[in-house]
């Protein structure tokens, strides 16, 4: 086992969420928040409408939701990084199939096969892997994992260059082929839990009462570990799940719109719209670092509700926008907001129900999830197309935000399961 100069061991729980910093940040930069770049270039090429591209986004949330509950059995049944090592190559094809698409079946398709293997291979994964390794610190390790996604998103601009000079076929080869050569060897590290190596949870010594009264154990944590049967039996889960879809009904719009929506509504270049696009996730990496120490400290549920009246204001200054100090207004009060809430969701989840289970039970909860996510750029997408406008769009994905204020107030701790002698041994920590 590797050691540092100190003679101390390397906490393999780190080296985890570094990795799935690096890993997400490919699919966010290459894929998810470049996906509105994607859609200027090919709807000038091909004349494809707001709604086509709207479907194949909420296509590929739906894909991701639906197939949440069998990929979180996956990760149970062969493991972490096999899972991910299937998903970096399936994504790898669909990024080269991509490159080559004539049609709107082919684009659906190749974009489809991108989003079967990010899944696989990106956030469930990642998330899963790390909650195994943490609990005091689990907010900071998700919020940094969590990074990766924005720091992604700051290599939008790069990403738009790429675009605008080689072309967007180039681009998508290009990203295929990087994705398999980062990524696929990234996944060595995870399918490994702290019993496997003989650490402790969180690299906190257990014998160190100095180390261990630094570490306030967060609000909330249960050591009683739910089987997804009994996490679907609370209000928490359902409460969580409805709360976070409502939050994806503005991220989802924002992501499959936002560079249409500044390049028609607000006369922006693509290049000038990739820097609002790559200003949003510098602010939601600094929101994500807020989270991820706030969330080890102070209720969980109170953060996410301000952080759902972040999401609303930013969507509706948008919405009315008749200056450029309105978008760039709009990028800290949505970003700060996404930033801060994101690590949240699968840290509260992690925290209520413990994390034997937590791939099956995130991957039922994304059934409901999906539902933001898709939700958010149809409405914003058919609107466009109807009123010839953003605005009517994106006023109501922020009203019906608004309700996530309520199923975050209503999450609270669940209490413990009832349950038989011998299977309560089996469900405690």
């Amino acid at each position: 086992m590797r050691r540092g100069r100190t003679g101390r061991t390397i906490f393999h729980g780190w080296k985890v969420v570094a990795a799935g910093c690096v890993i997400q940040a490919l699919h966010s930069g290459l894929m998810i928040q470049a996906f509105g770049n994607y859609a200027v270039l090919l709807k000038k090429d091909f004349g494809w409408s707001n709604t086509l591209f709207a479907g194949a986004f909420s296509m590929t949330r739906a894909e991701s939701g639906l197939l949440g509950p069998v990929n979180g059995w996956s990760l149970e049944r062969f493991g972490i990084r096999r899972v991910m090592r299937i998903g970096t190559v399936i994504c790898a094809i669909g990024f080269l199939l991509m490159s080559q698409i004539q049609n709107a079946w082919q684009f659906f398709g190749a974009f489809l096969m991108v989003s079967i293997g990010v899944s696989m291979s990106g956030f469930l994964s990642v998330t899963t892997a790390t909650v195994g390794w943490f609990e005091r610190r689990r907010a900071r390790a998700l919020s940094l994992t969590g990074a990766g996604y924005a720091l992604g998103g700051l290599a939008i601009p790069g990403v738009v260059f790429f675009m605008r000079t080689f072309g967007w076929r180039w681009t998508s080869a290009c990203s295929g082929l990087l994705i398999l050569a980062v990524a696929f060897p990234l996944t060595r590290l995870f399918g490994l839990f702290p019993v496997d190596l003989g650490q402790p949870v969180d690299g906190i010594d257990p014998d160190d009462t100095s180390e261990n009264r630094t570490e306030v154990r967060a609000a909330g944590v249960s050591d009683v570990h739910f089987t997804p049967a009994e996490a679907i039996r609370t209000r928490a889960f359902w409460m969580i799940s409805l709360g976070h879809a409502s939050a994806l009904l503005v991220v989802g719009a924002v992501t499959a719109h936002l560079a249409l929506y500044l390049t028609t509504d607000q006369g922006f270049s693509l290049q000038k719209a990739s820097f609002v696009g790559g200003a949003l996730p510098l602010l939601q990496l600094g929101g994500q670092m807020m989270g991820g120490y706030l969330g080890d400290r102070y209720s969980k549920r109170l953060l996410s509700i301000t952080a759902m009246f972040g999401h609303m204001a930013g969507l509706l200054l948008l919405a009315f926008a008749v200056h450029p100090w309105m978008v760039w207004l709009f990028v800290p009060l949505h970003g700060v907001a996404w930033g801060v809430r994101g690590p949240l969701m699968q840290a509260m989840r992690a925290d209520y129900f413990g994390s034997t289970s937590f791939g099956r039970i995130m991957g039922v909860s994304s059934m409901v999830v999906m539902f933001g996510n898709m939700g958010g750029p149809l409405i914003a997408g058919i609107l466009a197309d109807q009123t010839h406008s953003y605005r009517l769009g994106f006023v109501i994905v922020a009203l019906l935000a608004a309700s996530g204020v309520g199923f975050f107030a209503l999450a609270t701790p669940p209490a413990p399961p009832v349950r038989e002698p011998e299977l309560a041994a089996l469900g405690t920590a």
